[in-house]
């Protein structure tokens, strides 16, 4: 083997040797508040508040059992999928319509209407929750599960994100499927959808993700504990003087439990995320 070659070689292998190292230091750190938060679950109370000691002397298993059948937050976990997957199925139906006309439909102030989509989208969260809680109020829907439903409809981040997936979608396809007859609902839900299904996956989980874990807005409509999201919820119960207090193990535990089903759902759905983030829209050129 020639000097040359030796060089590439080991060069090769030391470029190699050294994106594996970033990426385990990089895995580490980001798993590692999830590995503090599990292993502090298992501990008493005294040993999470010491700094001298990082995993249990004796896993104490029976604070997930109270979390489970002592506590409500089996209850709060419930009120979060159920208001976040209606959420984001009402989102993805009316952003897939929204983006649709946006980009297919040819009219007057199409350009205008999108720039205004994008206004309202930079506009500061806080800034709607007034006029969002006084049309709630008019129709009466304060404190309930619905309300929050509603006034979550329409997502303009996924309108500007589906757009960018449905701009790479062939005119010519769409056309063609015109002059065969298809309506605009059909085409959408048969050609278009499926061939952006990375974008929606995106978008579904990443709204799924900002409901399920959103606490200013469920807290500024909702005053009943029955209604409570997960973070009013963890809260409420576990923090603000509630059963159990300051006891930070059985905090830790039902934080590990409400973060489990983000986990499966992310594990689930991680390669079609990957590409929507991506901008892949499934067809090749």
């Amino acid at each position: 083997m020639s000097d040359r070659k030796k060089v590439g070689f080991l060069s090769g292998w030391i470029g190699k040797i050294l994106k594996y190292v970033i990426l385990v230091l990089v895995s580490v750190f980001t798993a590692f508040p999830f590995v503090w938060m599990t292993l502090s679950a298992l501990k008493t109370k005294e040993e999470v508040m010491s700094t001298g000691s990082f995993f249990p002397a004796t896993p104490q298993w029976g604070n997930f059992v109270s979390i489970f059948f002592d506590s409500p937050i089996l209850s709060y976990i419930e009120n979060s999928m159920f208001v976040s997957a209606i959420i984001v199925l009402l989102q993805v139906v009316t952003g897939a319509m929204i983006t649709y006309a946006l980009v297919f439909f040819h009219f007057k102030g199409k350009n205008m209407l999108f720039a205004f989509v994008m206004g309202t989208y930079m506009l500061p969260v806080a800034a709607t929750y007034i006029p969002s809680y006084i049309i709630l109020s008019r129709w009466n829907m304060l404190n309930t599960l619905t309300g929050l439903i509603v006034s979550s409809t329409v997502s303009m981040f996924g309108i500007f994100l589906l757009r960018q997936a449905f701009m790479q979608v062939p005119r010519g396809l769409v056309e063609a499927a015109r002059i065969d007859g298809a309506s605009h609902f059909r085409i959408l839900w048969e050609i278009v959808c499926p061939m952006t299904k990375s974008s929606f996956i995106t978008f579904g989980l990443m709204s799924f993700i900002s409901t399920y874990n959103n606490y200013m807005w469920p807290s500024l409509i909702t005053n009943d504990e029955s209604k409570y999201l997960v973070s009013q919820g963890l809260r409420s119960f576990f923090i603000e003087g509630g059963a159990y207090g300051t006891e930070w193990a059985l905090v830790m535990a039902a934080s590990a439990v409400i973060v489990l089903p983000l986990l499966v759902l992310f594990a689930f759905t991680q390669k079609w995320f990957i590409n929507g983030i991506g901008g892949d829209t499934g067809m090749k050129g």
